[in-house]
């Protein structure tokens, strides 16, 4: 039967695939069906001493290897200008080297956080002056999990972890994977951890309708698959693997994983980029976000160096920018400059832009910077952003209040000239 129809057969298992368990089968430690062809991609099994076997892949790749638009030779690059950098970020690679960082993906038997979610496959790539180091660990049966686990944790020597979304989902899984065989295992050491799935969600979401791998990949990173078995249809084909041991659909999942896996280190030269001013073809909506991050994290200074470039365009990130800029003097009590800056938002920005540069430049020429028919005007600039919106409501009122204040406080200054 084909792997195709194979597929179709096991299309019903789709949704049972996390609960599913398999009985372990016990075997001699010398079988290993189809060897030529594990052989003929590079694995190997793992024998551990309490009689649990995994198989192991390993396979190199040139430093000047190009994986969408970088060659991996360049994370050497990047890594040396974040160590020229004094900002904290939460993908500085201050203080590492390349040899410190291990790129990190998992396939497992279904998308839920429970015991009955089971790894079937560990990835990770290291970069050396050497090249790259791909390796998977593959569990054959249900009864290799110690041997899985045993040589993934006896490999890896590194201090920090990247990976996609790992953060909430690869990395607590096999915590809890772990934690189930822990007296045979040696304990999880710990890591610093770059999840580049956030950073991407933070630049990219505004372009991107979402912001998986593969969609990163595509649009963002210039990495082009072919073939590829998508991601949902792992479980079903592991499934599969453990009733034939045929490794035909599992060579294409670890394909996948490797994929994946290089894509992690090609992302991560992209963001650090970006984030660092190295991408010549940056687009000015990603300078903003990137400013706009710096500013989250308290990098106030690096946020405005960013905010201030910006804010001499007129295109949208412009815009934004400006608005930002002007919450930042507002802090330093910079009124008019401040002032300024929304005048241009009042008039440019999107809706919820105008609205709030209104209302502050409403406060600032009734407070700061008197100017009571400017501050009226403003006001009713305001109000009339938001006159159709029901869910302004809170706003109006405090609008209508304020431009009666404004009005009393007029009324009284005319009395006092005459």
């Amino acid at each position: 039967m084909s792997l195709k129809n194979k597929l179709n057969r096991l299309q019903s298992h789709m949704s049972h695939t996390t609960e599913k368990k398999v009985e372990v089968e016990q075997k001699s430690p010398s079988v290993f069906p189809f060897q030529d062809v594990w052989q003929q991609h590079h694995v190997s099994p793992y024998h551990d001493i309490e009689g649990s076997t995994c198989l192991i892949r390993e396979i190199h790749y040139p430093l000047d290897y190009l994986h969408g638009n970088y060659r991996f030779q360049e994370l050497y690059k990047v890594i040396e200008k974040w160590n020229e950098t004094t900002e904290c970020h939460p993908l500085t690679a201050r203080g590492h080297q390349a040899e410190d960082l291990f790129f990190f993906d998992t396939e497992t038997t279904g998308l839920g956080g429970g015991v009955g979610n089971t790894i079937f496959l560990l990835g990770y790539a290291s970069v050396s002056r050497k090249g790259v180091t791909l390796k998977q660990h593959i569990l054959p049966d249900p009864g290799g999990e110690i041997a899985l686990y045993k040589s993934f944790l006896e490999s890896i020597d590194y201090t920090t972890m990247v990976t996609y979304n790992g953060k909430a989902f690869d990395w607590p899984q096999l915590q809890t994977r772990h934690t189930l065989i822990r007296e045979h295992l040696p304990k999880l050491p710990p890591f610093g951890h770059f999840d580049l799935y956030h950073a991407s969600r933070r630049l990219w979401k505004h372009k991107l309708e979402r912001t998986k791998l593969s969609i990163v990949e595509r649009e963002v990173l210039g990495v082009k698959r072919e073939d590829d078995i998508p991601g949902y249809l792992a479980p079903m084909i592991y499934f599969d693997y453990l009733d034939t041991k045929n490794p035909e659909g599992m060579l294409g999942i670890m394909k996948h994983n490797e994929i994946d896996i290089l894509s992690l280190i090609t992302l991560y030269i992209h963001l650090s980029n970006q984030l660092l001013g190295l991408d010549k073809e940056q687009t000015t909506r990603e300078a903003y976000e990137t400013a706009r991050w710096f500013s989250s994290i308290g990098e106030i200074k690096k946020a405005q160096e960013g905010y201030e470039e910006l804010a001499q365009m007129n295109d949208v990130a412009g815009i934004k920018a400006k608005h930002q800029l002007a919450w930042q003097l507002k802090k330093k009590k910079q009124w008019g400059k401040a002032a300024e800056l929304w005048q241009m938002v009042s008039s440019d920005g999107d809706d919820q832009e105008k609205f709030s540069a209104c209302v502050e430049l409403a406060k600032i020429y009734e407070h700061r910077l008197p100017d009571l028919m400017r501050a009226i005007q403003y006001t009713d600039k305001a109000l009339k952003q938001i006159e159709t919106k029901e869910k302004y409501k809170k706003h109006k009122e405090s609008l209508y209040k304020r431009r009666e204040r404004l009005l009393r406080k007029l009324q009284k200054r005319i009395h006092q000239d005459e």
